[in-house]
């Protein structure tokens, strides 16, 4: 294949196998279609070591003018705790989740709303992307979006049957492991971590294969569809989701992930937006078929 682009020297080579994928614990929420636990083969790919960056995504805007759909549409969703701007800016509450502002300006320049940017933040992963947005960079940098399948086998780095990517215990030895709330959520997060929002992309400890958070930080987009029944059909041999849908596979949680709330941080923990979303804690990292 072509020598990826914009992430060079990032793409971590994830060597052919098979798993068994889902949620081994019956944690999760029957809508998020985590059972059944069923075997999964895969052929060899690449994944990024790391999210993708504001750095790395602002050199492919300068290479290609690219304009984001939060910016077409003129707003994206912005954690209520971390807004900067001027009230007038707040277009509204999101309906069913209202720490979540509807915030005119907020794109991946401007993360928090249209008071803030990413000068100090290069080395975040950039979110307010979508899923077309992140299936553009992609297409520009030579790669694509892993499986939902590849996600979950990279991100169990070696380790079978876990609960979360380094083990079963959220806190070994009292140590954080991943951004996620830590508090009460929605109104006081503790930041015994040091972050409201995002990290750094190479903050707490790798994987069993040297990928960077793939618990926490931010949501990552994955090439499925979704389907809640998907797991009870889906092929042995490197299974790709089904063929239609409205809603597309995101994985690994986010800073705003709690237990009260939002159970996703574990390895099997599967949610879905639609490609046009956009929101302050959604992100993506790029894979590749074979060796690169």
């Amino acid at each position: 294949m072509p020598r990826p682009r914009g992430v060079e020297g990032s793409l971590v080579e994830i060597p052919a196998g098979d798993f068994s994928m889902g949620d081994h614990f019956q944690e999760g929420q029957n809508q998020d279609g985590e059972l059944p636990v069923h075997r999964v083969s895969l052929s060899a790919f690449s994944l990024a070591a790391k999210t993708v960056t504001n750095a790395q995504f602002a050199a492919f805007v300068n290479a290609t003018g690219y304009v984001t759909d939060a910016e077409k549409l003129g707003v994206s969703a912005v954690f209520y705790l971390a807004f900067q701007g001027h009230r007038r800016d707040i277009l509204r509450r999101v309906d069913g989740t209202p720490w979540w502002l509807a915030v005119r300006g907020a794109d991946w320049r401007h993360p928090d709303g249209p008071a803030s940017d990413i000068g100090s933040r290069r080395n975040h992963p950039v979110v307010h992307v979508s899923w077309h947005d992140a299936l553009a960079f992609c297409s520009w940098a030579g790669t694509r979006l892993p499986t939902e399948a590849e996600w979950e086998y990279a991100a169990r780095g070696k380790l079978v049957g876990k609960r979360f990517v380094w083990g079963d215990d959220l806190t070994p030895r009292g140590q954080w492991r991943c951004n996620i709330w830590q508090g009460r959520f929605p109104y006081e997060n503790l930041e015994e971590d040091g972050f409201l929002t995002t990290a750094p992309v190479k903050s707490y400890q790798p994987n069993g294969y040297g990928l960077w958070q793939m618990a926490g930080n931010v949501w990552e987009w994955c090439h499925d569809w979704f389907s809640a029944d998907y797991y009870s059909k889906s092929a042995q041999q490197d299974p790709v989701g089904p063929t239609i849908g409205t809603r597309r596979i995101m994985r690994g949680g986010s800073y705003l992930c709690h237990p009260s709330y939002c159970y996703r941080y574990r390895v099997s923990a599967r949610s879905s937006s639609t490609p046009d979303s956009t929101s302050a804690n959604i992100g993506f990292r790029c894979a590749a078929s074979g060796q690169t």
